[in-house]
């Protein structure tokens, strides 16, 4: 027997064999904890998987195969205007209202098709963190001093962040900028006003489809939410129009798909909007899966990204909700500890703060009344900031997607840089609060 071949899988069945031995079935915490990761993963399920995900991968899809890499490297490549570069990346959160997982199909594609690391960074930040109703909402909630912080806080981070990631990596990015340049311009044959036509069509539907409640019911922002779903369907159809006037697909059968997701519409669109926006994708799905050329490689990049990304997207988040809990709820550790490990403006506690929400998964908006909850505990402002700046932009389940990208290395020096300047932040607001 070839014993050196066989230590690994044997280690695996001993270890196996003790973890099943030594499960702390019947634990309350254990158990509440196992319940919570069920509770978490189910929520994310419902919540962003079909609203988020879904039109996200359809967008990254479409980025890997409708826009030339030579349009992607012109404007966020490694050997691109940096202030350009940065400057287009750096602002993608005030298109975007994506959370942290949301984001990463996008980064995915653009990194992919030629964006240089540092403006890919700062997309990846930006995307998640700069989030107009947002900050909008953390000034109205927690008030105007740590609403402006966090907008300036988050818009020079993402800049430093790839700008420090452009600088470590330089050796990396030479050698990608050099394998490039030697890569023929691909041309999708189309004026430059349909491509983003079709890109703000699918933008659309992102956005409007997750447009959250507001507190008040009157004002532009309740206006927009009594509208969302006509505001969505009106950019769906734009979006299937253009897929026959200019992307060649069966007009037929994207007006058999366009009056079925009308019909489940009428039918459970006030009660389960949920289920006219799946039948939507599942229709378009197969309307692609039907066609020849652009289309279906369209389909395939998307099935691409969503094979690679939500498997470890899915098990990030059980292990957050096993762990953390959802809000309100205790996971494996107790949240009186996280309460007494943030109050003050110790070096500590705002390095806590940042760990923890680095960690944590936020969906869009939910950062707020967390906080609310945390200083109301006792929370110090400046840890609050802290959270703010780390929580939002990142997550366990976004961490295990990026080290799939970038590789290892690349993703801790990321999570690293989160940490410290969010940390650094919080220190030095809490100073000033």
């Amino acid at each position: 027997m070839n014993w050196k071949a066989e230590t690994k899988p044997l280690a695996f069945l001993v270890g196996a064999f003790l973890l099943a031995f030594f499960l702390p079935i019947g634990n309350v915490r254990f158990d509440n904890a196992v319940t919570e990761a069920l509770h978490l993963v189910k929520w994310y399920a419902r919540e962003h998987v079909i609203l988020c995900l879904v039109p996200a991968f359809f967008i990254a899809g479409a980025i890997s195969v409708f826009v030339s890499q030579a349009s992607v490297m012109k404007y966020l490549g490694a050997g691109a205007n940096r202030v350009l570069a940065y400057g287009v990346a750096s602002v993608s959160g005030t298109i975007l209202a994506v959370c942290s997982c949301t984001v990463l199909p996008l980064f995915n594609g653009i990194y992919r098709m030629g964006a240089g690391l540092g403006p890919a960074s700062t997309f990846l930040y930006a995307g998640p963190a700069i989030n107009v109703l947002a900050i909008i909402l953390t000034a109205r909630v927690l008030g105007p001093k740590i609403g402006l912080a966090r907008a300036v806080g988050a818009v020079l981070f993402s800049i430093v962040i790839g700008a420090l990631m452009h600088l470590i990596f330089r050796k990396d990015e030479q050698e990608r900028v050099a394998r490039q340049a030697h890569m023929p311009e691909s041309d999708t044959g189309r004026p430059l006003w349909q491509n983003t036509l079709y890109f703000a069509s699918m933008v659309a539907v992102l956005v409007f489809a997750n447009w959250g409640k507001p507190d008040s019911t009157h004002g532009l922002w309740s206006a927009v939410y009594s509208a969302k779903w006509l505001i969505t369907s009106g950019a769906a159809l734009a979006l299937a129009a253009m897929l026959v006037s200019w992307f060649g697909v069966n007009v037929w059968k994207v007006a058999v798909a366009a009056l079925v997701t009308a019909g489940t519409a009428f039918v459970w669109g006030r009660s389960t909007p949920l289920i006219p926006f799946a039948a939507g994708a599942v229709l378009v799905s197969a309307v692609l899966s039907t066609a020849k050329g652009e289309p279906s490689d369209w389909l395939s990049s998307s099935l691409g990204f969503a094979k690679q990304i939500l498997p470890l997207l899915l098990g990030g988040v059980i292990i957050a909700g096993l762990l953390l809990g959802r809000v309100g709820h205790e996971g494996l550790i107790p949240s009186a500890w996280i309460h007494r490990l943030v109050g003050g403006n110790s070096v500590w506690a705002n390095l806590f703060a940042s760990v923890v929400g680095a960690f944590m998964y936020f969906a869009t908006l939910t950062e707020v009344p967390i906080l609310q909850g945390l200083i109301g505990n006792g929370m110090g402002p400046g840890p609050a900031l802290a959270l703010l700046l780390a929580g939002p932009a990142l997550s366990l389940p976004n961490m295990l997607v990026i080290n799939s990208v970038i590789g290892p290395k690349k993703t801790i020096v990321f999570v690293t840089l989160v940490i410290v300047m969010a940390t650094l932040s919080g220190i030095l607001y809490g100073s000033m609060a």
